[in-house]
């Protein structure tokens, strides 16, 4: 099952992230708070707004129209993108896409983006989508890259080390060699074909796909 949740964050691209939305099919259309506002923008339609509804004025509510709230109290543990993650994976999905993930603000850009490693969603498969570039993890025994050839791919160790790494497919190749966390040493690699496989045995791997040479 897949599903798609809006984030209220910036909508980068919006043209080109309509097209990628209308080339996919979604079973469940999730809102995280204010990020419900850019349902009319994608031209999706919403199954349920999840959060604590305090970015969402009750005007922009009204104008929502009969779309299912699923609220929780403003004095909370999670962010309302973490709940509309766990409810969509409570609903059976197994695919999730958000979009508007990202924006003004730091330390909720890089709290979005460490959500696709939350525990409780590993049996998910979570992309991030960020107009053409697409983000997601890759975890022991590995995964593929599928693009063009001269299309830019960064791997990013997230809570530590990542061990074991070997790519084929990729223009600077890694024979089982270690990405520290913090260097940047995995930035800014390019298809050599259309597809590139990634193996690594420890850690966690954020893979970054962007069209073209970034």
């Amino acid at each position: 099952m897949r599903a798609l949740i809006l984030v209220n964050g910036e909508l980068y691209q919006p043209d080109v992230l309509r097209s990628r939305i209308r080339a996919e099919t979604f079973d469940l259309v999730l809102g995280a708070d204010r990020g419900a506002r850019y349902a009319c923008t994608l031209n999706v339609a919403l199954d349920a707004i999840i959060g604590d509804m305090d970015s969402l004025s009750d005007l922009e509510q009204q104008g929502i129209g009969s779309t299912k709230f699923v609220s929780y109290p403003a004095e909370k543990d999670e962010t309302d993108l973490e709940l509309a993650l766990l409810y969509a994976e409570e609903q059976g999905a197994d695919q999730i896409v958000m979009v508007g993930a990202m924006g003004g603000r730091m330390d909720m850009t890089i709290s979005n983006i460490l959500l696709i490693t939350h525990a409780s969603l590993d049996s998910c498969r979570i992309e991030v989508w960020h107009g053409e570039q697409t983000g997601w993890v890759i975890k022991p025994p590995g995964g593929d890259i599928s693009g063009h050839p001269g299309d830019t791919v960064s791997l990013i160790p997230l809570g530590g080390d990542a061990t074991g790494i070997t790519t084929k497919g990729l223009k600077y190749p890694l024979k089982d060699k270690r990405l520290t966390f913090g260097p940047a040493r995995g930035i800014s690699n390019l298809l050599e074909k259309p597809s590139a496989h990634i193996k690594l045995s420890g850690g966690i791997l954020l893979a970054v796909h962007t069209p073209g040479r970034a």
